[in-house]
Parts: structure tokens; sequence; C-alpha cells
């Protein structure tokens, strides 16, 4: 667990960054006094107020809060009700203030254009790809992107279709079979980039992205093929797909005459876009 101190319109909020969980967890307290202008005398008191109002309407914010230690105006670690970001985009919903508008308002653009993408896929992948070029990615990377976009809801779906519903489960499954064409697991590619909440694949260069799609295809197709009934089985077959790409690794990297698992992330896009001459050598 690693404190930080964020500041907001001149506030600090505590956060808490939970490596093993890769989230953010914020102090309510922090949040009730930066959005709700009745806090500021007690926000304490305030938040107290706060949840036993929502106690009483059967919310889930108050459930899903976690007593965590931050440091306290006397620097002492003191346990404090913590949310994820999740809880705090609920909580937000949750405080009659006008500088709760701009978040709700957030909120409710994000869930019309959600709407807009499950009816027309198509405007996912276009506003997926403005997306990127806001960013400053390059667009050789960019296209490469969205295709590891498609093939990974391939295989998702392909393994909802197997019974697998729980996220830890996909978390698992992808785990293996990142290791398996990697060699590392999912928060050691992440830490050999730097990254904490980023997602790897926005990190990886367009040979990472490649060799993954390879792994995700494979495991796809075999699963198809195969049909697992078990997640065990489903473990495997992750684990198979993952060393064809492990495969395609190596020969690249005896051509290459290096690794390409690369510590490179999105703070230099254009070097994501790993480019060749002519000779097919790196440049």
């Amino acid at each position: 667990m690693q404190n930080k101190i964020k500041v907001f319109e001149n506030k600090q909020v505590r956060t808490l960054w939970n490596a093993d969980e890769e989230e953010w967890y914020f102090s309510v307290v922090d949040i009730c006094n930066v959005l709700a202008d009745s806090a500021s005398k007690d926000p304490g008191a305030y938040w107290r107020k706060l949840k036993q109002r929502l106690k009483n309407e059967g919310s889930e914010v108050v459930t899903n809060c976690h007593g965590l230690k931050m440091q306290a105006s006397d620097g002492k670690m003191r346990e404090t009700d913590c949310l994820d970001t999740k809880g705090v985009l609920r909580l937000v919903q949750s405080i009659p203030s006008p500088k709760a508008e701009p978040f709700k308002m957030w909120l409710a653009q994000v869930g019309s254009e959600r709407l807009d993408e499950i009816v027309d896929p198509e405007k996912a992948i276009l506003r997926g790809a403005d997306f990127y070029r806001a960013k400053g990615y390059t667009e050789g990377w960019i296209n490469q992107r969205l295709q590891t976009i498609e093939m990974h809801k391939e295989l998702t779906d392909e393994w909802k279709e197997r019974g697998i519903e729980q996220e830890k489960d996909y978390a698992i499954l992808t785990n293996e079979m990142t290791k398996a064409w990697s060699g590392l697991s999912v928060k050691e590619y992440k830490e050999l980039k730097g990254l904490k909440k980023e997602n790897l694949r926005d990190n990886m260069t367009n040979i990472e992205l490649v060799l993954n799609m390879l792994a995700e295809v494979t495991t796809t197709a075999i699963s198809k093929r195969e049909q697992p009934d078990t997640f065990a089985e489903s473990k495997t077959i992750a684990k198979r797909g993952g060393k064809v790409a492990e495969n395609a690794r190596t020969d690249i990297e005896s051509q290459l005459g290096q690794s390409v698992i690369s510590p490179l992330n999105a703070n230099d896009k254009p070097a994501l876009e790993v480019k060749t001459n002519s000779d097919g050598e790196k440049y």
C-alpha cells in the first residue's frame, strides 16, 4: 500500500494505491470536503450524517467502504473510510452540491456513449481511434491496437461461452497466457514498464501487441475446437495459446538479436511503433 496526497481545487485528497488490486482508494471525508460546501467546517460530521442516510436508503456505497490507515492532520496513521474509483463516482451522485455537477454530467455522457456503442459497435471503434489520436499515438500503432481490441473481445466472448463469468477468472486466464508468451506475469510486465493502473496493451510496442494478439487468437481457436468444460481446461488452453506466441517471440528475437519485451511505455508514444528498414533491421 502506498499513501499519496492529491490536490483538487486547493484541497488535499488522501489516496492510497493498492498494488495487488491495481486500484486507487480515496478518503471519503476528503472527497466530501472537496465537493460539499457544508462539509468544510467538519467533514467528518458531514460524512457520518451522509453515511447514515445512505444506509437507510440501502446504498451499496457504505457497504463498499474500506477502513484503511491514512495519515491524519496530526501526522499519525489513523483508519478512515475509503472508496475505490467506482465507489467515489457513485458517492458523487449522492452529494447535493454544484461542485458535484461536472462529475455527474460526465457520468451521464459516458453512459449515453456506451448505450450508443451497444447499438452500433462501429462507433466504439471510431471513438477509440479518436481517443488514441488525441493522446498522441501514431497511426500505425493505432491500427494495430484496434485489431487487438477486436481479437481480445473474441477471446472473452469464447471464455464466456465456456461458462467463465467472474472477472477474477478472466484475469487469471489472461495472466497465464501472458506469462506463457512473454515470460512475465501481467503484474511483472506492468512493473517493467513502470505502470500502475494503466492498461498494459496501451503501453505495448506494436511487436508486443502482435505477439499478444497471436496468443489470444490461438487460445480462442483452440478453445472453440476443444470446447473445454472446466476452468482448469481453459487455463491449460490459455497456456498453450501463449506458448505459440512464445515460439514466435523467440524466432523474432533470434533475428533481431535482442528481446522484444520492452520497458517502453506510452510516455514515449512514437517509440512504441517499432519500425524496420528494407533489410528487416529495427531503427
